[in-house]
This record gives structure tokens, C-alpha cells and sequence, in this order.
């Protein structure tokens, strides 16, 4: 997989992976949770979560945890066939925690991706860390 279907839906999915990642920036829960289908899954490294209203919740309880979150998202590949998508996503994280040091961490997505109502949403995120590091600053 690399970049393959009508660059239109990439682009929409690349859109969609930036939206998610300003709304963490910006801790906009309604814009975060609206990236999600209705009927979507999340796999955070042995958690399942099941449903949009469930995953958001699990993001709000996680966000209030950090004073501070900083979140980017960069495609390694995207592949659309039709009204569903495929695509791994590499995020970095800098996390403020409420002792004053910063987590830092390096993931992976592998995204199951559906097209509803003409709009791109995440239908399952399978995420793994890569690296992940704790400092004073």
C-alpha cells in the first residue's frame, strides 16, 4: 500500500487525519469526535473501545490527564477503493504531565477508513507506540 485511489478521497482522508490532529491541539472534543463513525473501533495497544460515544469518552477522561498535548500526524500511505480506505498514519505526541516532565512518543495508525454521506471518517484505529520517552522538560 502507498497512495493509491482518486486523489479527490486522499485528499479528504488526509483532511480528515489533520482535523483529528488540530482537535487535540485545540481540545475540541465535538471536532475529535466527529472524524469517527457512528459505529467505529479503537485499539490503543491491547484496549478495545467500541462506538463513537465510547471512544470519545475515553479521549476526554485521557485529555484531562494532560495539561498540555500536542499531537501531529504524517500519512505513510492511503489506498481507497470505492467508499472504503486504508491507511497508516505516524503520529508524535508531547505530552505536558501534571508533574511538570514531558512524555513524548512516536506511533503508528493503521486505519480502516469509510466513506458515509459523501464524508471520510475513521471506522476502526489500530494504534501501536513506537517510542516513547518521559524528560524533566
Amino acid at each position: 500500500m502507498a497512495f493509491e485511489g482518486p486523489l479527490e478521497d486522499r485528499v479528504a482522508i488526509r483532511e480528515l487525519i489533520e482535523t483529528y490532529a488540530d482537535a487535540v491541539f485545540q481540545r475540541d472534543e465535538a471536532a475529535w469526535g466527529a472524524t469517527w463513525a457512528e459505529k467505529s473501533s479503537w485499539s490503543l495497544g491491547g484496549l478495545e473501545v467500541e462506538g463513537r460515544a465510547n471512544i470519545v469518552g475515553l479521549w476526554r477522561q485521557a485529555m484531562a490527564g494532560f495539561p498540555f498535548a500536542a499531537f501531529v500526524a504524517t500519512p505513510g500511505a492511503i489506498s481507497v477503493s470505492g467508499d472504503r480506505g486504508t491507511a497508516r498514519v505516524y503520529a508524535t505526541e508531547v505530552l505536558g504531565l501534571p508533574d511538570g516532565k514531558t512524555r513524548r512518543i512516536i506511533g503508528q495508525y493503521n486505519d480502516a477508513l469509510v466513506k458515509e454521506n459523501g464524508k471520510w471518517l475513521f471506522q476502526r484505529r489500530d494504534y501501536k507506540i513506537l517510542k516513547d520517552t518521559t524528560s524533566e522538560t
